[in-house]
């Protein structure tokens, strides 16, 4: 298992052999001419394991795909577990890459890395300039506030900033509904609460990752319970909070859109977790993971949207229920 230790400038690497013992560590530069020579030196059956850094390793895992090879992703937090294991007084970027190796044998649910389509890729990075953009209009705004003297300077700013977010919400539309794989978030409009953000986002996320279950969404999402019990004590339920923060954020937003529907059948829902003594934000985070099972249902099967089914419990059947209908 050879893990590589990504960073902007350089790889570290180390070779593990079957009884996991280093055969071979070193440093090459994060390039191409780099990533030929580290390729050049392992054996093309050994699998590569790497964390997700952003576009630091893309280069990486795409060149050693080409060439045939099984590159993995590490998880980022189960990897630090086992990174911390094994040296608590020091930490560096050899000990990173032999900690990945190791994390790689280990862990028999690894999965390859995933790289992402150009069309996804592009959806997401401009829904990534419109959060800088959307954040760059808040912070103007709050300034405004305080600095009266250069109002007019800041309004021109939020002025300028404001049509460029029109422009790049209609660029965003248009990709939506020009590519065939992004016609859920289409769907997904219908949705009340969900706005066209979130479902280009929701819907960048399926089309890339294909989660089979909608568990494995909503613990994507970071919105799925942790539950700690021990005997006879049970412990507080919180929220994992592991995942794309973005698009938790996003899907906290619509529900909380969602709630203020009279007509929402989400409310309803809402209100029974108040009752149960629940927190508004507790309650909001039950109905946010519940819209995100409804977009995967609506993602993954190509249904439509039917507020009658939201809530509703499906007909006693002998067999175990389908996937729609948990989602639902």
């Amino acid at each position: 298992m050879l893990g590589i230790d990504v960073s902007k400038d350089k790889l570290n690497y180390c070779l593990l052999g079957s009884d996991r013992r280093p055969l071979l560590e070193g440093e090459v530069r994060n390039n191409a001419e780099g990533i030929a020579e580290l390729l050049s030196k392992i054996d093309p059956k050994a699998p590569m394991v790497l964390e997700p850094t952003g576009r630091y390793g893309l280069a990486a895992v795409k060149t050693a795909r080409a060439n045939g090879r099984l590159v993995l992703q590490a998880q980022t937090i189960d990897a630090k577990h086992v990174l911390n294991g094994l040296s608590r007084r020091a930490k560096t970027d050899k000990l990173d890459s032999r900690g990945l190796a190791k994390y790689g044998m280990a862990d028999d649910l690894i999965r390859p890395y995933p790289v992402k389509a150009k069309d996804v890729d592009e959806l997401d990075q401009l829904l990534s300039v419109r959060r800088c953009l959307s954040g760059s209009i808040t912070r103007f705004r709050l300034q405004r506030q305080s600095l009266d003297l250069a109002g007019n300077n800041i309004d021109k700013i939020l002025n300028e900033l404001k049509a460029q977010l029109k422009a790049l919400d209609a660029q965003i539309l248009s990709l939506v509904k020009s590519n065939s794989r992004f016609e859920p978030a289409l769907r997904m409009l219908d949705v009340p609460g969900i706005g066209p953000v979130t479902a280009a986002a929701a819907c960048s996320r399926l089309t890339h990752k294909q989660f089979e279950y909608p568990d494995q969404f909503v613990a994507y999402i970071g919105l799925a319970l942790k539950v700690i019990d021990s005997g006879k004590r049970a412990g507080r339920r919180r929220l994992e909070k592991r995942g794309d923060a973005e698009l938790r954020r996003l899907f906290y937003m619509a529900a909380q859109s969602n709630i203020r529907i009279a007509a929402s059948p989400f409310k309803a829902q809402y209100l029974k977790h108040r009752e149960k003594g629940l927190s508004s934000t507790a309650a909001i985070c039950a109905v946010a993971r519940k819209i995100a099972m409804l977009c995967w249902s609506l993602h993954k099967h190509g249904t439509k949207y039917s507020s009658e089914r939201v809530g509703a419990r499906p007909a006693p059947k002998h067999d175990a229920p389908s996937e729609e209908e948990h989602a639902q």
